[in-house]
Protein backbone atom coordinates (compact mmCIF):
# COMPACT_ATOMS: atom_id res chain seq x y z
CA UNK A 1 0.00 0.00 0.00
CA UNK A 2 1.19 3.55 -0.42
CA UNK A 3 -0.25 7.10 0.19
CA UNK A 4 0.75 10.73 -1.62
CA UNK A 5 2.08 13.27 0.45
CA UNK A 6 3.48 16.43 -0.21
CA UNK A 7 7.29 16.92 0.09
CA UNK A 8 9.35 20.58 1.04
CA UNK A 9 9.22 21.54 -2.62
CA UNK A 10 5.65 20.72 -3.12
CA UNK A 11 6.31 17.90 -5.20
CA UNK A 12 3.88 14.92 -4.71
CA UNK A 13 5.15 11.81 -3.65
CA UNK A 14 3.95 8.28 -3.05
CA UNK A 15 5.40 6.73 0.13
CA UNK A 16 5.02 3.09 0.78
CA UNK A 17 3.17 2.18 3.76
CA UNK A 18 4.29 -1.47 5.20
CA UNK A 19 7.41 -3.90 3.87
CA UNK A 20 8.10 -4.03 0.14
CA UNK A 21 6.80 -7.92 -1.72
CA UNK A 22 4.11 -9.40 -1.28
CA UNK A 23 1.59 -9.46 1.99
CA UNK A 24 1.16 -12.60 4.14
CA UNK A 25 -2.54 -14.02 3.34
CA UNK A 26 -3.25 -14.34 6.77
CA UNK A 27 -5.74 -17.78 6.03
CA UNK A 28 -2.77 -19.02 4.64
CA UNK A 29 -0.87 -18.73 7.10
CA UNK A 30 -2.70 -20.37 9.64
CA UNK A 31 -2.64 -23.09 7.27
CA UNK A 32 0.90 -23.09 7.35
CA UNK A 33 1.17 -22.52 11.32
CA UNK A 34 -1.00 -25.95 12.09
CA UNK A 35 0.88 -27.73 9.38
CA UNK A 36 4.25 -27.33 11.02
CA UNK A 37 2.87 -27.66 14.28
CA UNK A 38 5.33 -27.30 16.98
CA UNK A 39 8.13 -28.17 14.33
CA UNK A 40 11.19 -25.69 14.95
CA UNK A 41 11.18 -23.08 12.45
CA UNK A 42 15.10 -23.33 12.14
CA UNK A 43 16.49 -22.56 8.86
CA UNK A 44 18.38 -25.90 7.98
CA UNK A 45 14.66 -27.11 8.35
CA UNK A 46 13.27 -25.00 5.37
CA UNK A 47 13.88 -27.84 2.71
CA UNK A 48 11.58 -30.48 5.11
CA UNK A 49 8.81 -27.55 5.84
CA UNK A 50 9.02 -27.78 1.95
CA UNK A 51 8.35 -31.28 1.87
CA UNK A 52 5.14 -30.63 4.44
CA UNK A 53 3.60 -28.50 2.34
CA UNK A 54 4.00 -30.48 -0.94
CA UNK A 55 2.62 -33.62 0.64
CA UNK A 56 -0.19 -32.13 1.74
CA UNK A 57 -0.94 -30.06 -0.95
CA UNK A 58 0.85 -31.97 -4.37
CA UNK A 59 2.18 -27.82 -5.33
CA UNK A 60 4.02 -25.11 -3.33
CA UNK A 61 1.76 -21.94 -4.33
CA UNK A 62 3.28 -18.18 -3.88
CA UNK A 63 1.09 -17.59 -1.00
CA UNK A 64 2.75 -20.88 0.82
CA UNK A 65 6.36 -19.67 0.11
CA UNK A 66 5.14 -16.07 1.74
CA UNK A 67 3.46 -18.00 4.85
CA UNK A 68 6.66 -19.73 5.23
CA UNK A 69 8.84 -16.93 4.80
CA UNK A 70 7.29 -14.75 7.00
CA UNK A 71 6.84 -18.24 9.71
CA UNK A 72 10.20 -18.65 9.58
CA UNK A 73 11.78 -15.10 9.45
CA UNK A 74 13.19 -15.46 6.11
CA UNK A 75 12.85 -13.07 2.84
CA UNK A 76 10.84 -14.62 0.23
CA UNK A 77 13.59 -14.82 -2.08
CA UNK A 78 15.19 -16.80 0.16
CA UNK A 79 12.50 -19.40 0.36
CA UNK A 80 11.70 -18.99 -3.48
CA UNK A 81 15.42 -19.68 -4.21
CA UNK A 82 15.45 -23.07 -2.44
CA UNK A 83 12.08 -23.92 -3.65
CA UNK A 84 12.84 -23.69 -7.50
CA UNK A 85 15.86 -25.09 -7.11
CA UNK A 86 14.41 -29.21 -6.74
CA UNK A 87 12.76 -30.86 -8.73
CA UNK A 88 10.39 -32.45 -6.59
CA UNK A 89 8.85 -29.52 -5.59
CA UNK A 90 6.06 -28.35 -7.57
CA UNK A 91 6.07 -24.58 -7.05
CA UNK A 92 3.33 -22.68 -8.73
CA UNK A 93 3.54 -18.45 -9.50
CA UNK A 94 0.95 -16.08 -8.68
CA UNK A 95 -1.95 -16.40 -10.77
CA UNK A 96 -0.62 -19.52 -12.40
CA UNK A 97 -2.82 -23.50 -12.31
CA UNK A 98 -1.92 -25.96 -9.79
CA UNK A 99 -0.68 -29.33 -11.43
CA UNK A 100 -2.90 -32.43 -10.76
CA UNK A 101 -2.88 -34.21 -7.50
CA UNK A 102 -1.31 -37.16 -8.91
CA UNK A 103 1.95 -37.41 -11.02
CA UNK A 104 3.22 -40.63 -12.37
CA UNK A 105 6.51 -39.96 -13.14
CA UNK A 106 8.54 -42.73 -15.50
CA UNK A 107 12.04 -43.11 -15.64
CA UNK A 108 13.47 -42.15 -18.90
CA UNK A 109 17.77 -43.07 -18.13
CA UNK A 110 19.83 -45.39 -19.60
CA UNK A 111 18.55 -48.58 -18.38
CA UNK A 112 15.09 -47.79 -18.74
CA UNK A 113 15.50 -46.47 -22.29
CA UNK A 114 17.11 -49.40 -23.11
CA UNK A 115 13.78 -50.78 -21.92
CA UNK A 116 11.25 -48.71 -24.03
CA UNK A 117 10.75 -45.95 -21.33
CA UNK A 118 9.82 -43.26 -24.36
CA UNK A 119 7.17 -45.73 -25.93
CA UNK A 120 5.48 -45.88 -22.21
CA UNK A 121 5.65 -42.30 -21.38
CA UNK A 122 3.89 -41.40 -25.07
CA UNK A 123 1.14 -44.50 -24.08
CA UNK A 124 0.32 -43.07 -20.93
CA UNK A 125 -0.53 -39.55 -21.74
CA UNK A 126 -2.25 -41.29 -24.76
CA UNK A 127 -3.95 -44.24 -22.50
CA UNK A 128 -4.80 -41.78 -19.13
CA UNK A 129 -6.57 -39.27 -21.15
CA UNK A 130 -5.15 -36.18 -18.73
CA UNK A 131 -6.14 -38.00 -15.94
CA UNK A 132 -3.18 -37.66 -14.17
CA UNK A 133 0.19 -35.35 -14.91
CA UNK A 134 2.49 -38.05 -16.95
CA UNK A 135 6.46 -36.65 -16.27
CA UNK A 136 9.52 -38.29 -17.44
CA UNK A 137 11.90 -37.95 -14.98
CA UNK A 138 15.98 -39.28 -14.33
CA UNK A 139 16.70 -42.44 -12.44
CA UNK A 140 14.59 -43.39 -9.88
CA UNK A 141 16.87 -46.50 -8.69
CA UNK A 142 15.06 -49.12 -9.60
CA UNK A 143 17.35 -49.80 -12.79
CA UNK A 144 17.07 -53.43 -12.56
CA UNK A 145 13.19 -53.48 -12.67
CA UNK A 146 13.09 -51.35 -16.14
CA UNK A 147 11.13 -49.79 -17.19
CA UNK A 148 9.90 -47.79 -14.24
CA UNK A 149 6.83 -45.67 -13.41
CA UNK A 150 6.26 -44.15 -9.99
CA UNK A 151 2.21 -43.75 -9.17
CA UNK A 152 2.38 -40.91 -6.51
CA UNK A 153 5.16 -42.35 -4.43
CA UNK A 154 4.71 -46.32 -5.54
CA UNK A 155 7.10 -47.64 -7.54
CA UNK A 156 5.52 -49.84 -10.14
CA UNK A 157 8.53 -52.36 -11.61
CA UNK A 158 8.50 -53.58 -15.51
CA UNK A 159 5.97 -51.05 -15.97
CA UNK A 160 3.00 -51.10 -18.63
CA UNK A 161 -0.19 -48.98 -19.08
CA UNK A 162 -2.35 -51.52 -18.00
CA UNK A 163 -0.36 -52.03 -14.70
CA UNK A 164 -0.37 -47.99 -14.13
CA UNK A 165 -3.70 -47.96 -14.89
CA UNK A 166 -4.86 -50.16 -12.65
CA UNK A 167 -2.12 -48.79 -9.49
CA UNK A 168 -4.00 -45.51 -10.22
CA UNK A 169 -7.81 -46.93 -9.69
CA UNK A 170 -7.04 -48.30 -6.65
CA UNK A 171 -5.42 -45.53 -5.51
CA UNK A 172 -2.16 -47.18 -4.61
CA UNK A 173 -0.34 -44.00 -4.21
CA UNK A 174 1.84 -44.98 -1.43
CA UNK A 175 5.29 -46.79 -1.14
CA UNK A 176 4.85 -50.74 -0.15
CA UNK A 177 7.81 -51.56 2.48
CA UNK A 178 9.41 -55.03 1.64
CA UNK A 179 10.16 -57.71 4.04
CA UNK A 180 13.46 -56.60 6.16
CA UNK A 181 15.50 -57.59 9.31
CA UNK A 182 13.65 -55.60 12.10
CA UNK A 183 15.73 -54.76 15.54
CA UNK A 184 14.68 -57.35 17.17
CA UNK A 185 15.88 -60.13 14.33
CA UNK A 186 18.74 -57.93 14.28
CA UNK A 187 19.99 -58.33 17.58
CA UNK A 188 18.91 -62.08 18.01
CA UNK A 189 21.69 -62.52 14.82
CA UNK A 190 24.03 -60.70 16.65
CA UNK A 191 23.75 -57.42 16.14
CA UNK A 192 24.98 -53.96 18.18
CA UNK A 193 26.95 -56.05 20.32
CA UNK A 194 30.12 -54.68 18.90
CA UNK A 195 28.07 -51.49 19.26
CA UNK A 196 27.63 -52.18 22.38
CA UNK A 197 31.45 -53.06 23.51
CA UNK A 198 32.44 -49.76 22.15
CA UNK A 199 30.23 -47.50 23.90
CA UNK A 200 31.25 -49.35 27.58
CA UNK A 201 34.89 -49.44 26.59
CA UNK A 202 35.42 -53.34 25.95
CA UNK A 203 36.71 -52.14 22.36
CA UNK A 204 39.15 -49.71 21.84
CA UNK A 205 38.55 -46.95 19.47
CA UNK A 206 42.47 -46.60 18.21
CA UNK A 207 42.07 -50.39 17.65
CA UNK A 208 38.64 -49.52 15.47
CA UNK A 209 40.56 -47.04 13.47
CA UNK A 210 43.37 -49.47 12.55
CA UNK A 211 40.98 -51.97 11.21
CA UNK A 212 39.66 -49.66 8.86
CA UNK A 213 43.14 -49.00 7.83
CA UNK A 214 44.16 -52.05 7.70
CA UNK A 215 41.43 -53.30 5.65
CA UNK A 216 41.51 -51.31 2.91
CA UNK A 217 37.81 -50.26 2.43
CA UNK A 218 37.65 -47.03 0.27
CA UNK A 219 34.57 -44.92 0.07
CA UNK A 220 31.83 -46.57 -1.94
CA UNK A 221 30.26 -43.38 -3.28
CA UNK A 222 32.51 -43.49 -6.50
CA UNK A 223 35.50 -41.39 -4.95
CA UNK A 224 36.99 -44.10 -3.16
CA UNK A 225 38.92 -42.47 -0.66
CA UNK A 226 40.39 -44.75 2.08
CA UNK A 227 37.55 -44.87 5.01
CA UNK A 228 40.24 -45.28 7.57
CA UNK A 229 42.43 -42.37 6.40
CA UNK A 230 39.27 -40.61 6.65
CA UNK A 231 38.29 -41.39 10.12
CA UNK A 232 42.13 -40.25 11.17
CA UNK A 233 41.63 -36.69 9.76
CA UNK A 234 38.22 -36.13 10.98
CA UNK A 235 39.18 -37.12 14.55
CA UNK A 236 42.53 -34.72 14.58
CA UNK A 237 40.18 -31.89 14.24
CA UNK A 238 38.70 -30.52 17.50
CA UNK A 239 35.16 -31.00 18.86
CA UNK A 240 32.33 -31.19 18.45
CA UNK A 241 32.34 -33.26 14.88
CA UNK A 242 29.67 -34.04 12.92
CA UNK A 243 28.82 -37.51 10.19
CA UNK A 244 26.67 -36.69 7.16
CA UNK A 245 25.96 -39.87 5.37
CA UNK A 246 25.02 -39.53 1.68
CA UNK A 247 22.22 -41.79 0.21
CA UNK A 248 21.31 -39.39 -2.57
CA UNK A 249 22.29 -42.26 -4.80
CA UNK A 250 21.42 -40.42 -8.01
CA UNK A 251 23.96 -42.09 -10.45
CA UNK A 252 21.75 -43.35 -13.37
CA UNK A 253 22.20 -47.21 -12.58
CA UNK A 254 23.04 -46.98 -9.23
CA UNK A 255 20.68 -49.00 -6.33
CA UNK A 256 22.77 -50.92 -4.11
CA UNK A 257 22.05 -48.25 -1.56
CA UNK A 258 17.89 -48.95 -1.53
CA UNK A 259 19.29 -52.39 -1.76
CA UNK A 260 21.39 -53.02 1.44
CA UNK A 261 18.26 -50.46 3.44
CA UNK A 262 15.44 -52.33 2.40
CA UNK A 263 16.93 -55.66 3.33
CA UNK A 264 19.18 -55.15 6.58
CA UNK A 265 18.91 -51.41 7.75
CA UNK A 266 20.39 -51.98 10.87
CA UNK A 267 23.93 -52.91 9.86
CA UNK A 268 24.14 -49.79 8.36
CA UNK A 269 22.93 -48.21 11.54
CA UNK A 270 25.46 -50.49 13.78
CA UNK A 271 28.33 -49.53 11.48
CA UNK A 272 27.76 -46.03 11.52
CA UNK A 273 27.37 -45.55 15.47
CA UNK A 274 30.69 -47.40 15.44
CA UNK A 275 32.10 -45.43 13.48
CA UNK A 276 30.71 -42.25 15.27
CA UNK A 277 32.43 -43.75 18.33
CA UNK A 278 35.41 -44.41 16.87
CA UNK A 279 35.64 -40.76 15.39
CA UNK A 280 33.90 -38.85 18.39
CA UNK A 281 30.89 -37.67 16.64
CA UNK A 282 28.13 -35.68 18.35
CA UNK A 283 25.79 -35.43 15.84
CA UNK A 284 24.76 -37.46 12.55
CA UNK A 285 22.74 -36.23 9.25
CA UNK A 286 21.37 -38.99 6.86
CA UNK A 287 20.38 -37.59 3.76
CA UNK A 288 18.53 -39.77 2.28
CA UNK A 289 17.25 -39.06 -1.80
CA UNK A 290 13.22 -38.31 -1.90
CA UNK A 291 12.63 -40.98 -4.41
CA UNK A 292 13.59 -43.88 -1.79
CA UNK A 293 9.79 -43.60 -0.16
CA UNK A 294 9.67 -46.97 1.32
CA UNK A 295 13.58 -46.66 3.10
CA UNK A 296 12.43 -43.30 4.51
CA UNK A 297 9.75 -45.05 6.40
CA UNK A 298 11.61 -47.84 7.23
CA UNK A 299 14.45 -45.84 8.31
CA UNK A 300 12.24 -43.91 10.30
CA UNK A 301 10.85 -46.41 12.48
CA UNK A 302 14.36 -48.35 12.82
CA UNK A 303 15.94 -45.31 14.29
CA UNK A 304 13.34 -44.50 16.77
CA UNK A 305 12.87 -48.09 17.51
CA UNK A 306 17.05 -48.31 18.15
CA UNK A 307 16.55 -44.77 20.39
CA UNK A 308 13.98 -46.44 22.00
CA UNK A 309 16.14 -49.56 23.30
CA UNK A 310 19.56 -48.30 22.50
CA UNK A 311 22.73 -51.24 23.17
CA UNK A 312 23.86 -49.52 26.38
CA UNK A 313 21.76 -47.84 28.73
CA UNK A 314 24.80 -45.94 30.42
CA UNK A 315 26.56 -44.48 26.94
CA UNK A 316 23.61 -42.64 25.12
CA UNK A 317 23.90 -42.84 20.89
CA UNK A 318 24.87 -39.24 19.09
CA UNK A 319 21.88 -37.51 18.43
CA UNK A 320 20.31 -38.81 14.41
CA UNK A 321 18.50 -36.51 11.98
CA UNK A 322 17.10 -38.02 8.93
CA UNK A 323 16.93 -35.76 6.29
CA UNK A 324 14.96 -35.85 2.76
CA UNK A 325 16.36 -34.89 -0.45
CA UNK A 326 14.08 -33.37 -3.01
CA UNK A 327 15.25 -34.65 -6.37
CA UNK A 328 18.61 -32.83 -7.38
CA UNK A 329 21.51 -35.42 -8.46
CA UNK A 330 24.09 -32.51 -7.40
CA UNK A 331 23.52 -33.27 -3.86
CA UNK A 332 25.32 -36.40 -4.05
CA UNK A 333 28.43 -34.27 -4.50
CA UNK A 334 30.04 -34.12 -0.27
CA UNK A 335 29.53 -30.67 0.00
CA UNK A 336 26.57 -29.76 -2.19
CA UNK A 337 24.74 -32.51 -0.12
CA UNK A 338 25.98 -30.40 3.11
CA UNK A 339 24.53 -27.45 1.55
CA UNK A 340 21.16 -28.96 1.44
CA UNK A 341 21.05 -30.70 4.56
CA UNK A 342 21.74 -26.31 5.99
CA UNK A 343 18.56 -25.72 3.87
CA UNK A 344 19.86 -23.95 1.19
CA UNK A 345 20.12 -24.72 -2.98
CA UNK A 346 22.44 -27.88 -3.16
CA UNK A 347 25.68 -26.23 -4.98
CA UNK A 348 28.81 -27.19 -4.76
CA UNK A 349 31.23 -25.79 -2.59
CA UNK A 350 34.67 -24.44 -3.47
CA UNK A 351 37.85 -26.10 -1.86
CA UNK A 352 39.57 -25.68 0.15
CA UNK A 353 38.99 -26.13 2.89
CA UNK A 354 37.62 -29.93 2.78
CA UNK A 355 34.49 -30.42 4.74
CA UNK A 356 36.93 -32.73 7.11
CA UNK A 357 37.68 -29.81 8.24
CA UNK A 358 34.64 -27.13 7.47
CA UNK A 359 31.60 -29.07 6.53
CA UNK A 360 27.98 -29.33 8.30
CA UNK A 361 27.53 -26.07 9.90
CA UNK A 362 31.16 -24.97 9.79
CA UNK A 363 31.78 -28.17 12.34
CA UNK A 364 34.40 -30.85 11.20
CA UNK A 365 32.17 -33.06 9.38
CA UNK A 366 33.13 -37.26 8.52
CA UNK A 367 31.16 -37.43 5.20
CA UNK A 368 30.60 -41.31 4.49
CA UNK A 369 28.62 -42.99 1.34
CA UNK A 370 25.84 -45.70 2.88
CA UNK A 371 27.42 -48.64 1.76
CA UNK A 372 31.10 -47.78 3.55
CA UNK A 373 29.43 -47.59 6.77
CA UNK A 374 27.07 -50.97 5.74
CA UNK A 375 30.71 -52.57 6.02
CA UNK A 376 32.02 -51.61 9.38
CA UNK A 377 30.71 -53.82 11.27
CA UNK A 378 31.92 -56.86 9.56
CA UNK A 379 35.53 -55.93 9.24
CA UNK A 380 35.25 -54.85 13.22
CA UNK A 381 34.22 -57.93 13.74
CA UNK A 382 35.78 -60.56 11.74
CA UNK A 383 38.76 -59.15 11.36
CA UNK A 384 40.38 -56.38 8.16
CA UNK A 385 41.69 -59.54 6.86
CA UNK A 386 38.50 -60.85 5.94
CA UNK A 387 37.85 -58.29 3.71
CA UNK A 388 40.95 -57.66 2.20
CA UNK A 389 41.27 -61.67 1.60
CA UNK A 390 38.45 -61.05 -1.20
CA UNK A 391 39.81 -59.92 -4.69
CA UNK A 392 40.90 -61.33 -8.30
CA UNK A 393 43.58 -59.94 -10.41
CA UNK A 394 45.57 -58.22 -7.83
CA UNK A 395 42.70 -56.59 -6.55
CA UNK A 396 41.55 -56.30 -2.53
CA UNK A 397 38.08 -56.03 -0.85
CA UNK A 398 34.63 -56.71 -2.22
CA UNK A 399 32.24 -54.63 -4.24
CA UNK A 400 28.14 -54.10 -4.81
CA UNK A 401 27.98 -54.00 -8.43
CA UNK A 402 24.35 -52.60 -9.62
CA UNK A 403 24.24 -54.43 -12.85
CA UNK A 404 21.10 -53.57 -15.32
CA UNK A 405 20.46 -53.81 -19.18
CA UNK A 406 20.40 -56.83 -20.97
CA UNK A 407 21.58 -59.63 -18.94
CA UNK A 408 19.33 -62.77 -17.46
CA UNK A 409 19.72 -61.65 -13.93
CA UNK A 410 20.24 -57.85 -13.36
CA UNK A 411 20.47 -56.72 -9.61
CA UNK A 412 22.84 -56.53 -6.53
CA UNK A 413 25.29 -58.43 -6.90
CA UNK A 414 28.18 -58.91 -4.23
CA UNK A 415 31.50 -59.94 -5.72
CA UNK A 416 35.27 -59.78 -5.51
CA UNK A 417 37.01 -56.33 -6.37
CA UNK A 418 38.89 -56.45 -9.80
CA UNK A 419 36.20 -59.02 -11.18
CA UNK A 420 36.30 -59.07 -14.61
CA UNK A 421 32.73 -57.71 -16.78
CA UNK A 422 33.23 -61.42 -18.56
CA UNK A 423 33.62 -62.94 -15.41
CA UNK A 424 30.36 -60.86 -14.12
CA UNK A 425 28.20 -61.90 -16.48
CA UNK A 426 29.06 -65.36 -17.10
CA UNK A 427 29.31 -66.61 -13.46
CA UNK A 428 26.95 -63.90 -11.68
CA UNK A 429 24.21 -62.47 -13.92
CA UNK A 430 23.53 -65.56 -15.64
CA UNK A 431 24.84 -64.80 -19.09
CA UNK A 432 23.37 -62.27 -21.58
CA UNK A 433 19.26 -62.30 -22.63
CA UNK A 434 18.48 -64.49 -25.42
CA UNK A 435 19.09 -63.43 -28.56
CA UNK A 436 21.24 -60.52 -27.35
CA UNK A 437 24.98 -60.57 -27.79
CA UNK A 438 27.28 -58.74 -25.83
CA UNK A 439 28.44 -55.05 -27.00
CA UNK A 440 29.32 -52.57 -24.24
CA UNK A 441 29.29 -51.17 -21.37
CA UNK A 442 28.78 -48.37 -18.68
CA UNK A 443 31.35 -49.40 -15.94
CA UNK A 444 30.63 -46.65 -13.23
CA UNK A 445 26.92 -45.38 -14.27
CA UNK A 446 26.18 -42.65 -16.82
CA UNK A 447 29.10 -40.60 -15.74
CA UNK A 448 31.91 -43.42 -15.60
CA UNK A 449 31.90 -43.74 -19.77
CA UNK A 450 31.18 -46.58 -21.84
CA UNK A 451 33.71 -49.59 -23.57
CA UNK A 452 33.00 -52.34 -26.15
CA UNK A 453 32.85 -56.13 -25.18
CA UNK A 454 36.20 -56.07 -26.36
CA UNK A 455 37.45 -54.69 -23.06
CA UNK A 456 35.16 -56.81 -20.95
CA UNK A 457 38.34 -58.51 -19.45
CA UNK A 458 39.50 -55.00 -17.57
CA UNK A 459 39.63 -56.31 -13.93
CA UNK A 460 36.84 -53.50 -12.19
CA UNK A 461 38.32 -51.58 -9.48
CA UNK A 462 39.46 -47.92 -8.37
CA UNK A 463 41.80 -46.89 -10.95
CA UNK A 464 41.74 -49.73 -13.04
CA UNK A 465 39.73 -47.86 -15.46
CA UNK A 466 41.28 -44.57 -15.45
CA UNK A 467 43.88 -45.17 -18.38
CA UNK A 468 41.03 -46.09 -20.75
CA UNK A 469 39.14 -42.75 -20.26
CA UNK A 470 36.61 -44.73 -18.23
CA UNK A 471 35.85 -45.24 -13.72
CA UNK A 472 34.03 -47.65 -11.66
CA UNK A 473 32.31 -44.81 -9.35
CA UNK A 474 29.50 -46.58 -7.10
CA UNK A 475 29.81 -49.73 -9.51
CA UNK A 476 26.95 -48.97 -11.48
CA UNK A 477 26.92 -50.97 -14.92
CA UNK A 478 24.69 -51.27 -17.69
CA UNK A 479 24.98 -54.08 -19.77
CA UNK A 480 24.37 -53.05 -23.80
CA UNK A 481 23.70 -55.52 -26.19
CA UNK A 482 23.82 -55.83 -29.90
CA UNK A 483 20.01 -54.19 -30.18
CA UNK A 484 21.79 -51.09 -28.46
CA UNK A 485 23.77 -47.91 -29.74
CA UNK A 486 26.38 -46.50 -27.40
CA UNK A 487 26.00 -43.21 -29.57
CA UNK A 488 22.35 -42.78 -28.26
CA UNK A 489 22.79 -43.68 -25.18
CA UNK A 490 25.87 -41.54 -24.42
CA UNK A 491 23.22 -38.62 -25.52
CA UNK A 492 20.47 -39.76 -23.14
CA UNK A 493 23.32 -39.60 -20.26
CA UNK A 494 24.35 -35.83 -21.49
CA UNK A 495 20.98 -34.65 -21.34
CA UNK A 496 20.83 -36.28 -17.76
CA UNK A 497 23.76 -33.81 -16.85
CA UNK A 498 22.13 -30.93 -18.40
CA UNK A 499 19.16 -31.41 -17.14
CA UNK A 500 20.99 -31.78 -13.11
CA UNK A 501 23.81 -29.55 -13.57
CA UNK A 502 23.23 -27.16 -10.49
CA UNK A 503 23.74 -23.87 -13.30
CA UNK A 504 26.83 -22.86 -10.95
CA UNK A 505 29.45 -22.91 -12.88
CA UNK A 506 29.34 -21.82 -16.85
CA UNK A 507 31.32 -24.83 -17.98
CA UNK A 508 28.73 -27.15 -16.54
CA UNK A 509 25.44 -25.10 -17.06
CA UNK A 510 25.78 -23.98 -20.70
CA UNK A 511 28.95 -26.89 -21.91
CA UNK A 512 26.47 -30.07 -20.87
CA UNK A 513 23.75 -28.25 -23.06
CA UNK A 514 25.35 -27.37 -25.81
CA UNK A 515 26.87 -31.16 -25.93
CA UNK A 516 23.28 -31.94 -26.56
CA UNK A 517 22.95 -29.87 -29.15
CA UNK A 518 26.05 -31.23 -31.51
CA UNK A 519 24.84 -34.60 -30.27
CA UNK A 520 21.69 -34.67 -31.45
CA UNK A 521 22.07 -34.81 -35.48
CA UNK A 522 23.34 -37.72 -36.87
CA UNK A 523 26.82 -36.46 -37.80
CA UNK A 524 28.73 -35.47 -34.73
CA UNK A 525 31.43 -32.63 -35.03
CA UNK A 526 34.43 -34.43 -33.31
CA UNK A 527 36.56 -31.47 -32.77
CA UNK A 528 34.13 -29.25 -31.91
CA UNK A 529 33.03 -31.67 -28.99
CA UNK A 530 35.91 -32.66 -28.02
CA UNK A 531 37.21 -28.76 -27.62
CA UNK A 532 33.91 -28.47 -25.57
CA UNK A 533 34.87 -31.52 -23.24
CA UNK A 534 38.25 -30.01 -22.45
CA UNK A 535 36.65 -26.88 -21.09
CA UNK A 536 33.97 -29.02 -19.12
CA UNK A 537 36.65 -31.10 -17.55
CA UNK A 538 39.44 -28.81 -16.96
CA UNK A 539 37.18 -25.88 -15.64
CA UNK A 540 34.24 -27.17 -14.27
CA UNK A 541 34.07 -26.83 -10.24
CA UNK A 542 32.53 -30.33 -9.59
CA UNK A 543 32.72 -33.92 -10.47
CA UNK A 544 29.70 -33.46 -12.84
CA UNK A 545 30.56 -31.14 -15.70
CA UNK A 546 34.23 -32.90 -15.26
CA UNK A 547 32.62 -36.46 -15.73
CA UNK A 548 30.32 -35.89 -18.56
CA UNK A 549 31.85 -35.48 -21.51
CA UNK A 550 33.09 -39.32 -20.32
CA UNK A 551 30.27 -41.54 -22.58
CA UNK A 552 30.71 -39.20 -25.68
CA UNK A 553 34.46 -39.08 -25.33
CA UNK A 554 34.26 -42.60 -25.54
CA UNK A 555 31.67 -43.37 -28.48
CA UNK A 556 34.68 -41.22 -30.34
CA UNK A 557 37.18 -43.91 -29.07
CA UNK A 558 35.52 -46.99 -28.96
CA UNK A 559 32.81 -47.26 -31.26
CA UNK A 560 33.45 -44.92 -33.94
CA UNK A 561 31.16 -46.65 -36.26
CA UNK A 562 28.20 -45.07 -34.77
CA UNK A 563 29.34 -41.95 -35.36
CA UNK A 564 29.25 -41.94 -38.62
CA UNK A 565 26.09 -44.52 -38.84
CA UNK A 566 23.78 -45.25 -36.02
CA UNK A 567 21.66 -48.43 -36.23
CA UNK A 568 18.56 -47.96 -37.97
CA UNK A 569 16.50 -48.73 -35.15
CA UNK A 570 17.47 -45.73 -33.00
Amino acid sequence: MAVTHIDAKGMKKKRRMGPKGRSVDLAVLEEIQALLGDEPRRRDLLIEHLHRIQDRYHHISAKHLVALAHEMKLSSAEVYEVATFYHHFDVVKEGGSAPPDLTVRVCESVACEMAGAMPLVNALRDGLGGRVRVQPVPCVGRCQYAPVAVVGQNPIDHATVERVTQAIDANATEAPVPQYIGLADYKQRGGYQILKACLEGARDCEGIVQALEHSGLRGLGGAGFPAGRKWRIVKGYPAPRLMAVNIDEGEPGTFKDRHYLETDPHRFLEGMLIAARAVGISEIYVYLRDEYAACRQILTKEIAALENSPPSVDQPLPAIHLRRGAGAYICGEESAMIESIEGKRGMPRLRPPFVAEVGLFGRSTLEHNMETLYWVRDIVEKGSEWFSSHGRHGRRGLRSFSISGRVRRPGIHLAPAGITMLELIDEYCGGMLPEHDFYGYFPGGASGGILPASMGNIPLDFDTLNEYGCFIGSAAIMVLSNHDSAKALALNAMRFFEDESCGQCTPCRVGTAKAVRLMEPDEWNEQLLEELSTVMCDASICGLGQAAPNPLRCVFKYFPDEVKSAPSDH
